[in-house]
């Protein structure tokens, strides 16, 4: 057996016994599908006031440059489908964010995934990302064979569908790699069809500006008036185009702990999320994805999406 071989082997069978569900490994090179797209979707102004994205441009091309000798890029999937779910008269927040805030739990999985390739190979050189860095996640997971990018721009995963957070390991090994799987969206449009704010400007197009998880959690000043009453309820993210596409019956409840109900928000009427309170927010979302909207955020949100009268 090759060294290649015998690594990707160790590494395949760590992603299991961490939790993974899926791994996949990609030769760590230029991603030369993705310029032209990421240059035109920049210059369209799709990122909306993300500038952050306008930064690093080769960085998120090409994983070389963010870890030296970079041969491989590890990508690896999580699910968090919930098996529980909100108070059906609540606001609405994603999936992703009903228990703890995912880039510490996994952040701490990766960690320890680097430490036993150290102690089980060696030398090996590498950084981690969650959702962090200049790094085209949906992407490398595509190249990796984790499943195809769907009309909704989300990665969609032939055996379960599409509630996976994505993180990958860059390091400097050679290993056995494996390739993209064909696409299985066919001629279905549900994700477009349902966009509440019409954000899937065309097939495989998101315009960040007008998605309703940009408005809610990314965008830091007053959200356009014309907007009102198309946010289908939601108050951080939404999970619209993934609840509709047909891959997600597949979906099974994840078995981390850590991301179900901890806080109890899962239980909270309408009054108690529109009387929440400051001291309340930071109990409640202290160490949830939540936070990062801020309380003067989810009080706009909230705002904008109550029922008149």
């Amino acid at each position: 057996m090759s060294a290649a071989s015998k690594h990707t082997a160790i590494i395949k069978q760590e992603a299991r016994r961490l939790g993974f569900d899926f791994c996949g490994i990609s030769k760590a090179e230029f991603l030369e599908e993705e310029a032209p797209r990421l240059e035109s979707w920049l210059k369209q102004n799709r990122h909306g006031k993300m500038e952050y994205m306008e930064n690093h441009f080769d960085k998120r091309l090409d994983p070389r440059l963010l870890v030296e000798g970079a041969k491989s890029v590890i990508s690896l999937l999580y699910n968090y489908y919930p098996s529980q779910s909100q108070n059906q008269d609540a606001p609405k927040i994603s999936k992703y964010a009903y228990g703890l805030d995912y880039h510490e739990v996994i952040k701490d999985k990766l960690k320890e995934f680097l430490n036993t390739l150290k102690e089980q190979i060696g030398d090996v050189n590498g950084r981690a990302f969650v959702d962090s860095a200049p790094v085209l996640d949906k992407a490398w997971a595509k190249k990796s064979g984790l499943g195809w990018i769907g009309k909704n721009a989300n990665l969609i995963n032939k055996q379960q569908g599409s509630f996976f957070f994505i993180a990958e390991l860059i390091i400097d090994l050679e290993l056995e790699y494996d390739g993209p799987v064909a696409d299985y969206c066919g001629t279905c449009t549900r994700c477009i069809d349902a966009c509440p704010t019409q954000a899937i400007v065309e097939p495989f197009v998101v315009d960040g500006s007008k998605c309703i998880s940009y408005f809610t959690i990314e965008l830091k000043e007053a959200i356009p008036g014309d907007f009102k009453n198309k946010f289908d309820n939601w108050a951080f993210g939404c999970d619209v185009c993934q609840d509709v596409c047909p891959w997600n019956r597949f979906s099974i409840p994840h078995q981390e702990p850590k991301f179900t109900n901890t806080n109890g928000l899962l239980d909270y009427s309408a009054e108690e999320w529109y009387d929440m309170t400051e001291e309340v927010f930071s109990k409640v979302f202290k160490n949830s994805a939540v936070k990062r909207t801020k309380y003067k955020g989810l009080k706009r949100n909230l705002q904008f999406i109550k029922p008149q009268g």
